[in-house]
């Protein structure tokens, strides 16, 4: 894709699509059926250096399903996290391109001209990081400069791998929204990129800052895509930051989400797959709901930016 007019080409894609387009579900949970050991700080991004081979598998098993566009294996990928486990700097970002490639390999073997694809690369909030269960209440000492400092390089990189969208994952609040989108125009970073904002009631993103706030913020930023919404929910199972582990609740079922396709759509949607604990069969349902939902809204590109989990 041409990053000259990079907001007008991701409309033009979604034009091409019918008006709307597939994002992939999970990856992790995916990994770990493939066989993969994901206990470990790094998560996912293991298995950048253990098994790409497994992460390619995956990004297929997603296009296979009907995803057109697919996000890289860098959520938890972060120079810093591969520092503290003896990875040296220059192979530290080796493997932060490495997750593009792996996602352009599975693209080329996919090869559907009736269906053209898209990689994101996926950079993760500090608090993915962190991985402490902080919901974004970072304290006083994590500022806008120190959030920009953390994730600079690592926007550098990956967007040096040549992805065709940036997506800023689980945005827990205005603050890192606000370092993003300074950092895009520092940068002068001439990908489209899109905003996602964790919420636990649909109003609010999780540190408490409003969404409409925080769409805002994005909203204001011209390198952000000018600007369907994406709408990627997890299987609506809960984190617990302290056993690491997923719990079930009584509305976890992640391949009824397809039934509320149609009400994202009327919202205004153009974009929607599946976030944690998702899989290929949550997505083949998403699409076949997408089809089904084929009137194509003339006024999906007026907007705002921005995605909630």
């Amino acid at each position: 894709m041409e990053h000259i007019d990079a907001a007008a080409g991701l409309r033009g894609f979604l034009r091409g699509a019918g008006g709307f387009a597939v994002l992939d579900g999970g990856l992790a949970t995916e990994l770990e059926a493939h066989g993969a050991d994901l206990q470990d700080e790094l998560w996912s991004a293991n298995c950048l250096v253990s098994a790409p081979h497994l992460i390619r598998k995956v990004h297929l098993d997603y296009l296979e399903a009907g995803a057109n566009i697919i996000t890289s294996a860098s959520y938890q990928a972060t120079i810093e996290g591969f520092e503290s486990r003896g990875v040296s700097r220059e192979q530290s970002e080796a493997l932060l391109r490495r997750s593009v490639h792996v996602a352009q390999e599975a693209r080329a073997v996919f090869d559907r001209e009736d269906r053209p694809v898209l990689v994101a690369a996926s950079i993760g909030s500090y608090g993915a990081y962190l991985a402490d269960g902080s919901d974004g209440d970072y304290g006083k000492s994590v500022t806008k400069e120190a959030l920009k400092d953390f994730h600079r390089r690592r926007l550098q990189v990956l967007a040096s791998a040549g992805p065709d969208l940036i997506a800023f994952e689980t945005i827990p609040n205005k603050l890192e929204a606000q370092a993003y989108v300074e950092l895009l125009e520092e940068e002068d970073i001439r990908i489209p990129a899109w905003f996602s904002f964790t919420s636990k009631d649909g109003i609010n993103a999780a540190s408490g800052d409003s969404i409409t706030d925080c769409a805002a913020v994005a909203d204001s930023c011209d390198r952000v895509t000018d600007k369907p919404v994406i709408v990627y929910p997890n299987s609506g199972e809960t984190y617990n930051a302290e056993t690491k582990e997923w719990e079930n609740s009584d509305d976890a079922s992640g391949t009824d989400l397809a039934s509320h396709v149609g009400k994202w759509r009327q919202a205004g949607a153009a974009i929607v797959g599946g976030c944690c604990r998702t899989s290929p069969a949550t997505v083949r349902a998403i699409a076949r709901a997408l089809q089904e939902e084929a009137a194509v809204d003339e006024n999906c590109d007026d907007f705002p930016a921005v995605a909630v989990l």
